[in-house]
């Protein structure tokens, strides 16, 4: 349990520390309180797993599920403290609008939910697909290196350390069963820091300076406050975020065969959001779904939430000991890197199999995955595609797992629902397992 738990750890910590190292190297912060900022991102996300994974009352999707700080929100608090005159400011401002984004995505988690009837297996595997196609490229991004402006940035050595990685764990998923098999991941990195060493690639200098303890003082940077603007910038950035969270819990639904109905969705949003709400009172951001982790609950099989919950620990722990959380700082991105293909092209191929079972023998469903898929690769693919409109529409815009999402929804709505199409019955539920997975026909779908 522990060194599984570990090893959703590390797939998840590069995305942890960057919204943090980002917006703080944007105010102009020192190096002991970009730790400090670091270590309660970690300290928040752990405690917002814990209420995704353990749950309490209607809180909680109780599934294998990782909460972290969202990278949607990186663009919106940049903007914050780009506009903010005193920089000193920046963060009491973006803490008090993530507080007011996270109560009022709450309220609303349960009408969110009702959703859930619009997310049929051909807008789920489309959404799904998307999740996995949009990670890959920041597993490209590690496999390059720590920064783009470094010199050995794309170098031979960081891609041979990724494929080595790839590589370790492929073999390791090939060639053992049990126990080690399933922390492949974990050992695949381990394996990759150690071929790193002798090459120089490993940095140990984050273990040797950071302290052994270390508390997220409440409100250390100031007492929150609250700006319009900032509000209801962050605000967008919540409802992307629930709509990606909605995604997420759905895919692990399908992976973990426990299908997310309406009640466990409301339940999710709320831990996503309430950890939200939550996160700034110890001086972190916003934290929602982290979809790298459902690659690893797919390929690993682990599908206990108490293992993701350990993981929750061990979050809390570095958020605690600065000096424990430096070493998973310690595995080099090209290490991530080449593990994070593995991670990422898992979700992806997730989303392909709940596509197989979705009727895509209909020309209605092919045009749904077809242009969703589409709009949702945008991003992706022309990053500058939707430059000159607003910043606060291309909070929304630049996140193809959105766009893809809302796209698939809406189409599947015009038709799939709308005017009953002669084959309308066919479509599978929602919550109902296609014929092809369970060898039974699916029962008919009940009316919205």
């Amino acid at each position: 349990m522990a060194t599984s738990g570990l090893q959703h750890v590390a797939a998840m910590y590069a995305g942890v520390v960057a919204p943090p190292l980002i917006v703080g190297a944007a105010i102009g912060l020192t190096p002991a309180e970009l730790t400090f900022l670091t270590g309660a991102c970690l300290f928040t996300a752990g405690l917002a797993t814990f209420l995704q994974t353990i749950g309490i009352w209607k809180i909680g999707a109780r599934l294998p599920f990782v909460n972290g700080v969202t990278f949607a929100g990186v663009a919106p608090m940049t903007a914050v403290v780009a506009s903010t005159d005193d920089k000193s400011d920046a963060l009491p401002i973006i803490f008090g609008a993530v507080i007011v984004a996270g109560l009022l995505g709450f309220l609303a988690a349960p009408f969110f939910s009702k959703m859930v009837r619009f997310f049929p297996p051909v807008v789920t595997g489309t959404v799904i697909t998307l999740i996995g196609i949009s990670l890959l490229p920041v597993a490209f991004g590690w496999a390059q290196g720590a920064s783009p402006t470094a010199d050995d940035y794309g170098s031979a050595t960081n891609l041979g350390l990724a494929a080595a990685t790839l590589v370790i764990v492929l073999v390791l998923r090939r060639f053992t069963r049990g126990f080690v098999k399933q922390i492949a991941v974990l050992l695949g990195l381990v394996a990759g820091t150690l071929v790193a060493v002798p090459l120089g690639v490993t940095d140990f200098g984050p273990v040797a300076d950071a302290d052994v303890v270390g508390f997220p003082t409440p409100f250390h940077f100031g007492a929150p406050q609250f700006q319009i603007a900032a509000i209801v910038s962050l605000c967008v950035v919540m409802v992307v975020s629930m709509t990606e969270s909605t995604a997420d819990m759905l895919a692990l639904g399908e992976i973990v065969d426990r299908p997310a109905d309406e009640r466990t969705i409301a339940a999710g949003l709320r831990a996503d959001t309430l950890g939200s709400a939550i996160s700034p009172l110890f001086n972190g951001f916003m934290c929602s779904a982290f979809a790298q982790n459902i690659g690893l609950v797919a390929m690993t099989k682990i599908r206990s939430r108490y293992v993701v919950a350990t993981g929750g620990a061990f979050l809390v722990l570095m958020g605690l000991c600065p000096m424990a959380a430096s070493l998973i700082a310690v595995v080099p991105r090209p290490v991530l890197g080449g593990a994070g293909v593995v991670l990422f092209g898992s979700v992806a191929a997730s989303g392909i199999q709940t596509l197989v079972r979705a009727g895509l023998d209909k020309d209605n469903n092919v045009l749904i995955v077809a242009v969703s898929l589409a709009v949702g690769i945008i991003p992706i693919t022309a990053p500058e595609f939707y430059h000159a409109f607003p910043e606060t529409a291309r909070i929304v815009l630049d996140s193809g797992i959105s766009t893809g999402c809302v796209a698939a929804v809406l189409l599947n709505f015009v038709f799939n629902h709308l005017g009953r199409s002669s084959d309308a019955q066919d479509v599978t539920h929602p919550m109902e397992a296609g014929e092809e997975l369970t060898g039974q026909p699916s029962r008919a779908p009940s009316t919205p």
